[in-house]
């Protein structure tokens, strides 16, 4: 069980480091279709995971309160996307053809506030992975270890482009091949660590657990409409992205 949960918080850890790597064989940005067949499949998962790995676990642990057991699920989804709402305020989620990366600021500095706007935004989605493995492992949860590994590997198709467009950029700007891979990886590195601090705190959180569990839910529903969304709709083509999501969905669906 320990190598299970070991092995599902680096999952999507994995998933920025492949996309990192892009920049060591690749000259140009990752191809457009590809990005938005990645991002609408991980969105799809995403937001069943949302729905029957997070927030229906939340309401069956919080039955004991009848009619009202929808209330913590309600307060932590809400909780979770505020969060995500003054995270984005305070450090905007960056892309290479966002509006919000033009300014006065040099091409290297945008690619720096990226660096720290993707390692900002990964810290929830680590935590989310956290809490889903430590219900789990509280076994009285109603989670699955499938639906916590499907969650993982959801995160992790989203991380891979998000750590192709930190480091293929940065080498655009001279920065080497090793050292743009480097901060591609590094962006997604807290995710373990703040999966793994949940789950040693699972003394805490277990009690908590509706409402984390929903809020993590609420903090994935904001990540997908807010940047995965728009970015699997964006030009050319949108329908391969809308496929993909109901095919992500559909996956998550079956083994959630």
């Amino acid at each position: 069980m320990q190598t299970e949960v070991f092995q599902g918080i680096l999952i999507p850890f994995l998933g920025t480091t492949l996309g990192s790597a892009c920049v060591l064989f690749m000259k140009n940005r990752l191809n457009q279709m590809v990005q938005r067949a990645l991002t609408g499949f991980a969105a799809g998962v995403m937001v069943a995971a949302s729905v029957w790995s997070l927030l229906i676990p939340a309401m069956e642990q919080s039955e004991p309160m009848g009619k009202l057991s929808f209330l913590p699920a309600a307060a932590g989804f809400w909780l979770g996307i505020l969060f995500l709402l003054l995270l984005d305020r305070a450090v905007p989620h960056l892309h290479m053809n966002s509006s919000k990366a033009e300014g006065p600021k040099s091409s290297l500095q945008k690619q720096v506030l990226l660096v720290l706007a993707v390692t900002l935004h990964n810290l929830p989605e680590g935590m989310a992975v956290g809490v889903v493995y430590a219900g789990w492992l509280s076994g009285d949860a109603g989670i699955t270890a499938m639906g916590a590994l499907a969650l993982s590997l959801g995160i992790a198709i989203q991380n891979f482009p998000e750590g192709a467009i930190i480091s293929m950029p940065l080498r655009a700007e001279g920065v080497s091949k090793g050292r743009a891979f480097l901060y591609g990886t590094l962006s997604g590195a807290v995710e373990p660590v703040g999966a793994a601090l949940t789950i040693l705190a699972a003394g805490f959180v277990v009690p908590l657990l509706p409402y984390l569990l929903s809020f993590a839910a609420g903090a994935m529903v904001y990540v997908v409409v807010e940047e995965l969304i728009p970015e699997m709709s964006e030009g050319k083509h949108s329908n391969v992205g809308t496929v993909l999501f109901a095919a992500g969905f559909t996956v998550m669906m079956a083994l959630g």
